[in-house]
Formats: C-alpha cells, structure tokens, sequence
C-alpha cells in the first residue's frame, strides 16, 4: 500500500499564500501544488521521479 510521507514543512506566509492563490486557479490543494513545484524543480536539474501507485479502491476482488 503506497502511503504519502507526511512532515511538517515551515513556509514564509508570503509563499504560502502565493502557493493557495496558484492551488486554487489550477484546482489543486496546497499540498499538491506543492508536490507539483517540486516534481516540476527537480525534473529541471535532471532528476525523474515516478509517481507512486495508489493504492487500489473499493472492495477486494473475490477469489475463485
């Protein structure tokens, strides 16, 4: 089961406001705006991150 990592991130209220005024005009929460800004930096200095698979919704399939 693929889990996000969750950690405590201090922000100058200046960016996060810029970050929820750009999260909000792209439909996205702050946080994954956040993860998109930083996907997009570090896809700029090279580096590939694939994205995790989610876990699977709903019932479990019933085994024959």
């Amino acid at each position: 089961m693929s889990r996000k990592k969750a950690f405590a991130l201090r922000l100058d209220p200046a960016v996060h406001a810029a970050i929820e005024r750009l999260a909000a005009a792209e439909l996205r929460s702050a946080n994954a705006q956040i993860e998109m800004l930083l996907r997009e930096a570090l896809n700029q200095r090279g580096i590939t991150v694939p994205i995790s698979k989610l876990p699977a919704r709903g019932r479990p399939r019933k085994e024959p």
